[in-house]
C-alpha cells in the first residue's frame, strides 16, 4: 500500500525531504533489481547515493545501503569501483555506532494505559532493548556485506522488498530510517 506523506507530517516527525526521497529511492531500486531491470535499478541506486552524500552523515546507514546498491549495480561491468563501494560501505557501517546511539526510541505503548504508563516509569529499560535491537540490525547488515557475494539475484531482491513493505514501521521515525538501510540493502 502506498504511502503518502505530506511536509508538516516530516516536519512533525523530525524528518526531511532528503530522508523519505532517500527511502523511495532505495524503494524504487529494489523493485527494478526483483523485475529484472538493471538499468532502472542502476538509475534509481546513482541517484539514492547522490542524494545519501549530500543529506546525511558520514556514519548514517543509509549511505553504507546507498554504496551497497551501487556497487550492486554497477558489479557486472566495472567491478573495481563495485569493489572500493563496498569497501566505502563497510566503512561507513564500522562508524555507525555513534549514529545508532543517537537514535530516539519509539513511543509506542500498545493497547492500554497500563502500557503508557508502564513504558513512562521504564523508559530507559524501554530505550536499551531499542538499542540492542538497532544494534543487532547494523550486526546483521555488517555480516552480510562481509560474508555475501554481490546480490544480482532478482527473487532475493524481491523478497528484501516484500519484508520491507511489510515490516516497515508506520511511522516516521529512526527505527525506520535503520530499517530502511538494513532491509533496502541488495546484498
Amino acid at each position: 500500500m502506498a504511502e503518502t506523506w505530506g511536509l508538516r507530517d516530516l516536519l512533525e516527525a523530525g524528518w526531511s525531504e532528503a530522508d523519505l526521497e532517500w527511502e523511495g529511492l532505495a524503494e524504487m531500486c529494489a523493485e527494478r533489481f526483483a523485475a529484472e531491470d538493471p538499468q532502472a535499478a542502476g538509475d534509481a541506486a546513482g541517484r539514492a547515493l547522490v542524494l545519501a552524500r549530500d543529506a546525511f552523515k558520514p556514519d548514517d546507514p543509509r549511505l553504507a545501503a546507498s554504496l551497497v546498491n551501487h556497487a550492486c549495480s554497477l558489479s557486472a561491468g566495472n567491478r573495481p569501483n563495485a569493489d572500493k563501494l563496498m569497501d566505502e560501505a563497510r566503512a561507513v557501517w564500522r562508524r555507525a555506532g555513534p549514529w545508532i546511539a543517537a537514535m530516539t526510541a519509539p513511543r509506542s505503548a500498545r493497547s492500554s494505559l497500563f502500557h503508557l504508563r508502564m513504558e513512562m516509569r521504564h523508559r530507559e529499560t524501554f530505550e536499551e532493548n531499542w538499542r540492542v535491537k538497532w544494534c543487532a540490525m547494523a550486526e546483521d547488515a555488517m555480516a552480510r556485506l562481509d560474508g555475501a557475494p554481490f546480490l544480482l539475484n532478482a527473487a532475493e531482491a524481491g523478497h528484501r522488498l516484500e519484508t520491507w513493505r511489510r515490516e516497515r514501521p508506520a511511522m516516521l521515525n529512526d527505527t525506520r530510517k535503520l530499517m530502511a538501510a538494513v532491509r533496502l540493502s541488495l546484498v
